[in-house]
């Protein structure tokens, strides 16, 4: 490739949207071609440095994303399962390679992005950070050597804007501790808890969510049997480990074909 990839942030005024859009701004591996905002927001139509605080850049906010994914080499989505959707299908028209951080989707949103991904890479994930990744795979490991004498726990804890629970993170743990024992998360998924529930059952993944102030991002995964437990953990202190994440995603992603992709194919884990 001759000229740096060009890269779209939507949701350009979220904490993560500028935070991404800082990133790639920094970057000298690729460009910065375009943001988005939902229509009728107060950024639209004006320059993304004032809106920012800064200087102008040149770089107008749109509400309708193809009127810069076409000129796009990769989009960085951290939106709403809905939006996501609609990104994905533009992606695969433009050939684009699409970073997904987006969570709280259900099976149908996922169906359709697999459909986009046959025309275009789309690179998703509950996490993006390398710790988080290294996580998700001891997690497997630990889950695959112990047996069901160990009860597994899900704990995260996030800021108070968070929307959906459990997390993105702690439903891609889970489903790597069900992977390890040979079962489907859906089948022994346990996040329901609330007054008398009687007793535990045995093989169940359970998942508990603290939601309040500013906290960027834990997660604990807890294996306890009788005497003992094991916990692993991982602590994420600034959001920018996961924007250097999506870009790393969104570069490694400009040279691969149509398909669904995590960020254990990016990392090499």
């Amino acid at each position: 490739m001759t000229s740096l990839p060009g890269i779209v942030i939507t949701g350009a005024s979220g904490r993560m949207g500028q935070m991404l859009i800082s990133t790639v701004q920094a970057s000298d591996k690729c460009k910065l071609v375009g943001v988005t905002e939902r229509e009728g927001h107060d950024w639209v139509g004006r320059d993304l440095g004032a809106c920012m605080g800064g200087a102008a850049s040149g770089v107008p906010v749109v509400s309708d994303a193809i009127d810069v994914v076409k000129d796009a080499q990769a989009i960085i989505d951290f939106t709403s399962p809905d939006a996501t959707v609609a990104h994905a299908e533009l992606a695969a028209q433009a050939r684009a390679v699409h970073v997904i951080g987006t969570t709280g989707m259900t099976d149908a949103h996922i169906e359709k992005i697999n459909t986009a991904a046959r025309h275009a890479p789309i690179i998703r994930a509950g996490n993006m950070s390398l710790g988080v990744n290294l996580l998700t795979k001891l997690t497997r490991m630990v889950a695959q050597a112990l047996d069901e004498d160990f009860d597994i726990e899900v704990v995260e804890a996030h800021h108070r804007h968070k929307v959906d629970a459990p997390s993105g993170t702690a439903l891609m743990l889970g489903e790597a501790a069900a992977e390890g024992r040979g079962v489907t998360l859906n089948d022994v998924r346990d996040s329901g808890r609330d007054g008398i529930t009687g007793a535990r059952k045995t093989g169940d993944i359970g998942f508990s969510a603290i939601r309040g102030g500013d906290v960027v991002g834990e997660h604990d995964v807890i294996f306890a049997a009788a005497g003992e437990r094991i916990v692993l953990r991982h602590l994420a202190t600034d959001r920018a480990i996961f924007a250097r994440g999506a870009l790393k995603a969104a570069l490694w992603g400009q040279d691969k074909g149509p398909g669904a992709y995590d960020m254990m194919d990016v990392l090499g884990l």
